[in-house]
This record gives structure tokens, sequence and C-alpha cells, in this order.
């Protein structure tokens, strides 16, 4: 895996993630495993079998946070340079087809979330973005098809 680029937020809200898989869910897996364990025959018991499922894919999202957490990159604002679209940035955009105008902040894949108009690095229009200057155009192949994108500004989020 390779480095992680994360905001202070997106670093603490995995931490936090973390820390709760661990300290809480890891016991309430225990005690069920131990409650189905209880009643009795074990190879055919499908409660058993459920809670140790559970418990390890637990332990599996356990391990990945903590490799995404080891190594990650705390992405500062004071590091962010607003000469062109890179990870940490807020584009404002016009569709050069239909001339809308919109905004996307450009994050890890960790920290996206499309519903508040946060991007992924490795998604199709952040790589057809990055690197652009304020008014430079982009074309960009996606899923649903070509978009032509001109960048407008660049800010911080």
């Amino acid at each position: 895996m390779d480095e992680i680029y994360l905001t202070q937020e997106g670093y603490d809200k995995l931490f936090q993630e973390l820390e709760h898989l661990k300290k809480v869910k890891r016991r309430e897996l225990s005690k069920r495993v131990a409650e189905a364990r209880a009643q009795g025959d074990l190879s055919e018991n499908a409660e058993y079998d459920a809670a140790k499922e559970a418990q390890a894919l637990l332990e599996r999202k356990v391990s990945e946070l903590e490799e995404k957490l080891a190594k990650a990159q705390i992405i500062s604002k004071d590091d962010i340079s607003l000469d062109k679209v890179n990870i940490g940035v807020k584009v404002h955009l016009q569709d050069l087809e239909t001339k809308e105008e919109f905004y996307y902040t450009i994050l890890s894949d960790e920290e996206a979330d499309f519903e508040k108009d946060q991007i992924g690095v490795n998604s199709p229009v952040a790589k057809g973005l990055l690197g652009k200057k304020k008014g430079e155009e982009a074309e960009i192949q996606a899923p649903r098809g070509i978009f032509r994108y001109k960048v407008l500004d660049i800010s911080l989020p």
C-alpha cells in the first residue's frame, strides 16, 4: 500500500474508528462468541459460526485501518500550493457544455464523500483535474461519458 494523504480531520476520524473497533466492537463480538459457544455443540452452531465470521471481519478491518494510519501523511493547509489542482484543494469548475458551475474538494479516497462534493484523488474526475491550473480546461473520460471542465479557481476548503 502506498502513502495515504489525509487531512488532520480524516486522520482523526480513522483513528477514532479504529479505537471504537478495538475497544467496543471487539468486546461485543467476544461476548457473542462466548454466548454462542455456551450453547453447546459447535459443529452445528450457526450463531457461533456467524459470530466467528463477524470477528474475523472485524480483525481484518482493524488491520486495514492500522496499516492506513501507519502509512498516512498528514496534509497541512500550510503545505498546499494553490498554483494547480492537487489533493487537499477545493476546485471551482465550469462544465463547458452546460455552463453550470460547481465545486469539488479533492481528498484521499478514504475521506471522499460525494454527497459533500468531496471526490477521491483516484476518481476519474480528480485524476483528470490533477495538475491543471486556473483557466485551464480538462477533458475527462469517466464511466458516464466524457466531461469537459474549465478550472475557474483553486482554493483551500
